[in-house]
């Protein structure tokens, strides 16, 4: 009978597996975000699960695949001044990014079987794992959704299915962060820290204004109004309503959809940076200190590098960048809740009294 590792080795080592499984999905993100600002997202346009591991080898494969290229709405409407040598300046980008998320799918299937036949995995935990699996798959599966939605009519794909397919990936990145601290720091206490519900109220405002940011980008609403505070001369800049019915505005609309992150994102930077001096201010272990650092730090750079790139009219490196902190700020959030999840309050211990204090109590 094979002998197993004791429960802390076990439970570091698929915590281990699981961060790097989460640095993967961090650069599948960034990637994901140069892909679509360097316009390459609708260069591949088949579809092969399998084979599409291959790029082209051959001068005729590469003609081939340009062919079916020069079908899609892209190629007939913005790139038709495109040789198959440009082609291949925006396919490569797209490759990369595909072939990096049959990697994570890699990366994470087979040691999750490997640590389930050892038993690393208790057996009542394996659905979890297998749910984080199937959730991965179907982050792909509204990706493929996301790019056949830009090949049909129009060279755009869906800001709805491109910000589903952002918040799948988030999503997996935290499921997938949070498992692996619970094995690194298991609860030793009944009571969390009390400004433990607070930071889940924070964590979910910035995930709320990133899940903006994604409309923001499927909508290219980054390129108008590249001022700030202001948007051009207004506050509120006219044409905000301008969709029927209403609601609409507040999803399809390029004007209202900026406004909206600018609200949401200022907002959020108000509230992080108000709980976090408070929370500073109060007892706290090393860990969660580290949090506050953390998410003061994130905010500011994510604060900035959105300025930046907006009046900078989108420059792809700034862009890229912007989405990269945001999913550190994310980290950052989610690290601090952790750790407010995992300890009481850190009061100071009084200092004892001098034996000249007690007898003249006495």
């Amino acid at each position: 009978m094979t002998t197993l590792p004791n429960t802390e080795r076990r439970d570091k080592s698929v915590a281990t597996w699981l961060l790097v499984c989460c640095g993967l999905v961090f650069a599948m993100v960034v990637l994901g975000g140069v892909t679509r600002l360097t316009g390459s997202g609708l260069s591949m346009a088949e579809w092969r699960p399998i084979m599409g591991a291959l790029p082209p080898l051959t001068e005729a494969e590469w003609q081939r695949v340009f062919d079916i290229y020069k079908q899609t709405p892209e190629f007939l409407h913005v790139n038709s001044h495109m040789d198959v040598e440009d082609f291949k300046g925006i396919f490569w980008l797209e490759y990369l990014h595909r072939l990096l998320g049959r990697l994570i799918g890699f990366a994470f299937a087979v040691p999750l079987a490997w640590f389930a036949v050892r038993r690393y995995i208790p057996v009542r935990q394996l659905p979890w794992y297998l749910f984080l699996l199937a959730l991965g798959a179907a982050q792909a599966f509204i990706g493929k959704i996301m790019v056949a939605s830009g090949q049909v009519d129009a060279p755009a794909v869906s800001h709805y299915k491109l910000t589903a397919h952002l918040a799948a990936a988030f999503l997996v990145y935290s499921l997938m962060l949070w498992s692996a601290m619970n094995l690194l720091r298991p609860r030793t206490t009944a009571a969390p820290h009390p400004w433990f519900r607070q930071s889940v109220t924070v964590t979910a405002l910035v995930s709320v204004t990133i899940l903006s940011g994604g409309f923001v980008a499927g909508l290219k609403a980054g390129k108008i109004f590249n001022t700030f505070p202001m948007m051009g001369d207004y506050w509120i800049p006219p044409g905000v309503m301008a969709l029927s019915p209403g609601w609409r505005n507040f999803f399809d609309n390029p004007a209202m959809v900026q406004l909206d992150h600018r609200i949401l994102a200022i907002t959020t930077f108000i509230v992080v940076v108000t709980f976090g001096l408070r929370l500073w201010r109060s007892p706290l272990g090393d860990r969660a200190r580290l949090g506050v650092f953390m998410l003061l730090a994130s905010v500011f750079v994510q604060v900035s590098l959105g300025i930046l790139t907006l009046v900078l009219h989108v420059p792809v490196a700034l862009a890229a960048a912007h989405q990269a902190v945001g999913l550190l700020l994310l980290t950052s959030a989610l690290f601090l809740t952790h750790a407010l999840a995992r300890e009481p309050e850190t009061r100071p211990a009084r200092p004892a009294k001098s034996s000249t204090a007690s007898a003249a109590a006495l």
